[in-house]
């Protein structure tokens, strides 16, 4: 595994949507072991590929030390409530804000066997997994500020 090199705010691949991952390959799967340890490196709780330079509809949302979520093609099949919670970002050191996300979210995605399946976050991981699919999109938390950003 290596440590990968975390995109910035300013650079424009974060401001691309991503293209699906049509098969899974041996690359794939180095990507997903390296963007684990490059989030565990960087104390976050999730990184999506566009933050590593990829364009590729791939994240990893971790809020369980030791129970990483690898989601290839995630797509929000479900969701309800809101919540208000601070938010920060790898690519966007310093920063912070107060967003408006579902408080439970239901999220479809491939693993890496290629396996569908389904998983249901409240909370901080419905928050995460929004945060995360977002980048795959092209947008970015601060996007979804409430009020104002804040440094730390």
């Amino acid at each position: 595994m290596a440590k990968l090199h975390i995109v910035k705010l300013g650079d424009e691949i974060l401001r691309k949507p991503c293209r699906p991952v049509e098969k899974i390959t041996p690359r794939i799967l180095t990507l997903l072991d390296d963007m684990l340890e490059t989030m565990r490196d960087a104390n976050g709780c999730g990184i999506a590929a566009p933050q590593v330079g990829v364009l590729r509809r791939i994240c990893i949302v971790e809020v369980e030390e030791g129970h990483p979520i690898e989601l290839i093609n995630p797509k929000i099949i479900a969701y309800s409530g809101e919540q208000e919670a601070e938010e920060g970002c790898l690519s966007i050191p310093g920063k912070w804000g107060v967003t408006k996300r579902p408080m439970h979210v239901t999220v479809r995605a491939l693993d890496r066997n290629g396996e569908s399946f389904d998983v249901t976050g409240s909370d901080l991981l419905a928050r995460a997994f929004c945060h995360e699919i977002d980048h795959l999109d092209g947008k970015l938390f601060i996007d979804c500020v409430v009020g104002d950003i804040q440094e730390s």
